[in-house]
């Protein structure tokens, strides 16, 4: 399944995006809008979004660096992982986060607004740095009085920073994170978790512990995956997806 390419508006210039949608729309469906991880718009996560429109979402995946000079997509993982590593956190570092939340909540609105999409039932789906990224647009887009229908947060790895925004984000959500996480101890986990559930009251949110493995354990590099753990989240995604964001029948 290929993507066609999307101009997002936004109070800044344009902002491209790519656009998947499901073969045979005969009627709107529920559109998905996914962050990328701190690699872009690389190959695999691309590939999880074709997965979702084969699913039956409209998926909008907004190309939050191409702002940079140069205009980056996405980069992949090459032979020295730790250089990867870090070639994806410097392009990170070089977005600042009020900008790229600007443009995940304006790719809400661009998902709305597409006439493939029921503008009704549009939710978030976020992957490391778009995990945190999500939850924080989610709640912004709360506070709006337009909130987004459902969120899958994958290791969100802003989170520790943004739980003074969790009252805001009562919307149907999933979140996922390996024990092992090197960069989110588990203690952090731990205190997402509670503020993300409110104490276990919130029935709406589910929180799901992977055992045994680490951050980004859903990319497919070797040095991040855990063939178990992303196996495992991405059944209980579609199936929370499913329930919360039901595609047509």
């Amino acid at each position: 399944m290929s993507a066609t390419t999307l101009q997002i508006p936004t109070d800044a210039d344009d902002l491209p995006g790519l656009l998947w949608l499901p073969e045979d729309l005969d009627q709107p469906v529920p559109g998905l809008v996914v962050l990328q991880e701190i690699f872009g718009l690389s190959t695999y996560m691309q590939q999880r979004c074709a997965d979702l429109a084969a699913r039956g979402y409209a998926v909008l995946a907004p190309q939050l660096f191409a702002r940079l000079d140069p205009p980056v997509v996405g980069i992949e993982d090459g032979e020295d992982f730790q250089v990867w590593l870090e070639e994806g956190m410097a392009l990170t570092s070089r977005v600042p986060w009020e900008r790229a939340e600007a443009d995940a909540i304006a790719a809400i609105g661009a998902l709305r607004a597409h006439g493939a999409v029921d503008s009704e039932r549009v939710g978030l789906v976020g992957f490391c740095y778009g995990g945190g990224l999500a939850f924080s647009a989610a709640a912004s887009a709360a506070e709006e009085d337009r909130p987004v229908s459902a969120l899958v947060s994958y290791y969100g790895s802003a989170l520790p920073t943004l739980l003074d925004r969790a009252a805001a984000v009562d919307v149907p959500s999933l979140h996922h994170f390996g024990t092992a996480d090197a960069f989110i101890p588990l203690e952090q986990v731990e205190q997402i978790r509670g503020a993300v559930t409110a104490g276990g009251t919130r029935e709406q949110v589910r929180f799901v512990l992977h055992q045994g493995a680490g951050h980004a354990f859903d990319n497919p590099h070797p040095g991040l995956h855990h063939a178990g753990a992303a196996e495992a989240a991405w059944q209980q995604t579609l199936g929370f997806l499913a329930e919360a964001l039901p595609p047509r029948s």
